[in-house]
């Protein structure tokens, strides 16, 4: 899959500023090697978040990689292709049952307007998005989130929510507790408007290495 690096040295240098704190996380972890996905549909890019949803990730690819080969010639199925492609096919390809509903879900809801064309989703906010997308079935605000930060390329997405986010937050700010989603906004109030710069730092506070003299004091 292409990828393209995301700029992120004017953001990191902002964050910096803004949450000294957060500053020298960055410091030790260095430059911002944040990439995107390319993104060919939305639909597209759900139907894998679907397939790879609680599976490790070699799983994953080869449940995707069967899927796929249901369509062949083609290099990615349809919405109609999907919706037209029988239960016991899917079954074969280790589809579970959870997740052929919501691939035809997805699929019926890609062709009734639901989910928009990718030059309509490039136009919208944030919330918009997650509202529009999170209507398909086992869609939640986590999986557009990773395709807001990953597939899109928003500069200001925060995933509170994510384990790993409050992890790291944890890790970086030396909490003796694992934050709430809501403490984790409240802080990232300051990281605005480069919120998705700053959850790539979350992550990265979790590798090893990164804090083998302690956390960040």
């Amino acid at each position: 899959m292409t990828k393209r690096p995301h700029r992120g040295p004017a953001a990191a240098r902002a964050l910096a500023r803004a949450d000294p704190l957060l500053g020298r996380l960055i410091r030790r972890v260095g430059p911002c090697r944040l990439e995107l996905d390319a993104i060919k549909s939305p639909f597209a890019a759900l139907a894998e978040a679907i397939v790879y949803q609680q599976l490790t990730g070699r799983a994953a690819a080869t449940i995707h990689g069967r899927f796929l080969a249901l369509f062949r010639p083609r290099r990615s199925p349809s919405p109609d292709a999907v919706l037209a492609a029988p239960h016991e096919a899917l079954r074969a390809a280790g589809l579970s049952r959870a997740k052929i509903a919501a691939l035809k879900d997805l699929a019926a809801k890609t062709r009734d307007g639901t989910i928009p064309p990718l030059r309509d989703l490039r136009k919208m906010g944030e919330e918009e998005i997650v509202e529009r997308l999170t209507r398909v079935r086992g869609v939640g605000r986590w999986t557009v989130e990773m395709l807001l930060i990953f597939r899109l390329g928003r500069p200001d997405v925060l995933p509170a929510g994510d384990y790993g986010i409050r992890k790291g937050f944890a890790r970086a700010f030396h909490t003796r507790v694992l934050p709430t989603p809501r403490q984790v906004l409240r802080r990232g109030e300051r990281w605005r408007p480069y919120r998705t710069v700053a959850s790539w730092y979350l992550w990265r506070a979790l590798d090893s290495g990164v804090f083998q003299d302690g956390p960040v004091p």
